[in-house]
């Protein structure tokens, strides 16, 4: 789906979420894991992506996608952030 444009919303006062065009594909994924700060993830049960901007707790459904290595005061900020998200290889 990417690159994707998205609006990211508040929520729990721990991450940033925005729903998909639509669902991914789960197959294989771990039950769940434990998210950390700087932790994109997808959970299965709502559809949404995430991005964590503080540490959480296990949670069943969650999926990590990646990780955010830079802009967390951006997410840490309350309100809706428009982003843009692309693929970055790593060489």
């Amino acid at each position: 789906m990417l690159p994707l444009e998205a609006t990211l919303e508040d929520y729990a006062s721990t991450e940033k979420i925005s729903y998909l065009p639509r669902k991914l594909i789960i197959q294989d994924a771990p039950d769940g894991y434990t998210p950390r700060e700087g932790d994109m993830a997808y959970y299965a049960p709502w559809g949404n992506f995430a991005i964590f901007h503080k540490d959480f707790t296990y949670s069943i459904g969650l999926v990590k996608l990646g990780t955010l290595l830079s802009g967390m005061d951006i997410l840490r900020k309350k309100g809706p952030v428009q982003v843009k998200m692309e693929l970055v290889r790593k060489n």
